[in-house]
């Protein structure tokens, strides 16, 4: 029977973040819009203090540096970073393991905390059957930013998963993830591989009988 390869992107399929880049990118092009960037600094605190989480602080640098904008504008930009990113932002290893699980016939699922802004336009290009990612909110043609999805990072890739299972029963899981939160719906994979791991992310994944690797 084919299986189900999950994928995480930042830092498993790509070398670094990918929202940060996006973001600074379309503000290279557009240079009024790094004026909203210090609405950003209360949450920023906030965040420091344990006051706000990582979704809260995602969806204000969103709203404060690419709030307003309309969409023909966000597509095109997306258009243009997802087409680049391939050729100077990925692992080959990645990509080779993308390949391998297409060969045998298994359903691809990019399964990512990064925003519907750019992901699903990255699943296609590299081949994913499914994407499941943060949702961020338009107005019509404007984009707003605010989160319309759970952050989807830590506990709820563990409900994501949970979910993919019911989808696709019997299916064997093969999981792929690179952060310590990851580790949490690795474990839950028939054949769970931990990539390109910082110590403490090693540290649990061999509590939990993970094994690691390093993709170039």
């Amino acid at each position: 029977m084919p299986g189900l390869a999950v994928f995480d992107l930042d830092g498993t399929i790509t070398r670094h973040d990918t929202l940060a880049p996006y973001v600074f990118g379309f503000l290279a092009r557009h240079p009024r819009g790094w004026l909203g960037l210090p609405r950003v600094l209360p949450c920023l605190l906030q965040f420091a203090v344990g006051a706000a989480d990582q979704g809260m602080l995602k969806s204000a640098f969103i709203r404060s540096t690419l709030g307003g904008r309309r969409r023909a504008q966000i597509t095109e930009w997306t258009r243009q970073f997802v087409q680049a990113l391939p050729a100077r932002g990925i692992f080959p290893d990645a990509l080779a393991r993308i390949d391998f699980h297409r060969g045998r016939g298994d359903t691809l699922v990019l399964l990512s905390a990064s925003t519907d802004l750019y992901v699903p336009e990255l699943a296609g290009l590299l081949g994913f059957d499914h994407s499941i990612c943060t949702g961020v909110a338009w107005d019509h043609d404007r984009l707003v930013g605010t989160l319309t999805t759970p952050n989807r990072r830590g506990a709820e890739k563990v409900r994501c998963l949970e979910q993919l299972r019911r989808e696709f029963p019997g299916r064997p899981v093969s999981a792929y993830g690179n952060a310590p939160e990851d580790v949490a719906h690795l474990q839950m994979a028939d054949r769970p591989l931990l990539v390109n791991g910082n110590r403490r992310a090693r540290r649990l994944a061999a509590a939990r009988g993970i094994p690691s690797t390093t993709w170039q």
